[in-house]
């Protein structure tokens, strides 16, 4: 069997018993999906030392899954520092004998795909983002934003045009901006992969829980992609015009003091909690649960890995309609980003109806059902097979197939 190596923009933590942990996905569970297939995963990803487990992390080691570790860089500036070291580290992870895949856009996998492609070593890829939309203007603050979103945009359509097999997480979204060679195999699978658990059995009722509609939201607050901003000014206005809404949002990162600070200013700062980062599983289906609507106003958007998740709750739900936002959503609970007039229009509209509500929460509990770890399967497990036989071949033109929904 063929070990396969796998590069992520994920950040872990090392213990001294030598376990890796995170705080976020993906941890150990992630993995099983390319087992089926290879003998083992080696995951090349930034680790940092701490010397006892972080609150709240999961395990990303275990049977046959191993970090490689890189070191350790937040921002252009650390990465500068380091670059040297981090280049030798990505390169000496693949063996003579090893696939490859490269989850992108990623800094990490773009240096590895260049090493990859001088000496004829075969890779694929996982596209699950668009580094022009993440790295548009009012998206993320940097001073060398305009030359970071020419090289990522300009280094994953070349990537992608070389690549011998790519996968894209949505349906036309990505295809369109980073589209395949003409021989490449591809296919189309999400990253999001719903157990059975992970779903609600019933539509609901479409009746708010509370005297007060609980919104909630989900995503980073690293950079303002998520339009956390667009949401809470969105608040303010619903609740001057005479309807209050609370708001839970679960994620954290450097930008929640500005945002915390927004609500102050607007005057709605009791009616916004802060979950900081929950673990996968049961706490973010009980925060799913809890809530009214689900709202994901992102500038800009890959999939909306959380926004398949609440449709799996059976919330309603409104979205912008950046990236694959629109689709998972109809076009009438779609907003565009930066809009928080429309925004709050479009969430007093739909609390409001019960109805629409009811109807709401059955269509996207069905959709939901589209991502679930069944469907989804078996079309990965081509893809990883082709993979794994490119790479034993070394001959990656005799597998240069098609691979269809």
């Amino acid at each position: 069997m063929t070990r396969l190596v796998v590069t992520v923009e994920a950040r872990f933590v090392r213990t001294p018993d030598g376990a890796t942990w995170t705080c976020g996905p993906p941890d150990r569970g992630f993995w099983d999906r390319y087992l089926t297939v290879f003998s083992g995963v080696r995951v090349v990803a930034r680790v940092t030392e701490a010397q006892r487990r972080p609150p709240s992390a999961t395990r990303v080691d275990g049977d046959r899954v191993e970090v490689w570790p890189v070191p350790y860089y937040v921002g252009s500036y650390q990465y500068l520092l380091r670059s040297r070291a981090v280049s030798r580290a990505v390169v000496a992870s693949v063996g003579e004998r090893d696939a490859v895949l490269l989850r992108v856009p990623s800094l990490l996998g773009t240096l590895l795909a260049s090493r990859l492609s001088r000496v004829g070593h075969p890779y694929a890829l996982e596209v699950i983002g668009d580094p022009h939309g993440v790295l548009a203007p009012g998206v993320v603050r940097h001073p060398l934003r305009p030359l970071l979103r020419q090289w990522f945009t300009s280094r994953l359509r070349q990537q992608c045009r070389s690549a011998y097999g790519v996968a894209y997480i949505t349906e036309r979204y990505l295809q369109e901006s980073y589209p395949p060679g003409a021989d490449s195999l591809t296919t189309t699978y999400s990253s999001v992969d719903l157990p059975a658990g992970a779903f609600r059995a019933e539509p609901r009722s479409g009746k708010v829980e509370g005297e007060v509609p609980t919104l909630i939201s989900i995503g980073s607050l690293e950079q303002m992609y998520k339009g956390i901003d667009t949401l809470i000014e969105a608040v303010a206005l619903l609740t001057d015009s005479g309807m209050p809404v609370r708001l839970v949002h679960v994620g954290d990162g450097r930008f929640r003091p500005h945002l915390l600070d927004l609500a102050t200013r607007l005057g709605v700062a009791g009616q916004i909690t802060f979950r900081g980062l929950l673990p996968p599983g049961e706490p973010i289906l009980a925060a799913l649960d809890a809530a009214d609507l689900f709202v994901m106003p992102s500038r800009t958007e890959g999939q909306g890995r959380a926004m398949i998740e609440a449709m799996a709750r059976g919330l309603p739900a409104i979205g912008s309609t950046a990236g694959g936002i629109p689709e998972l959503l109809p076009p009438e609970y779609l907003v565009p980003p930066d809009n928080p007039a429309g925004l709050a229009a479009s969430i007093r509209q739909l609390v409001t109806n019960p109805d629409r509500m009811a109807q709401a929460s059955a269509r996207n509990l069905n959709r939901a059902h589209d991502f679930s770890a069944s469907l989804l399967a078996e079309r990965r497990t081509a893809f990883y097979q082709a993979i794994r036989m490119a790479t034993e071949d070394r001959a990656p033109t005799s597998v240069r197939r098609r691979v269809r929904r």
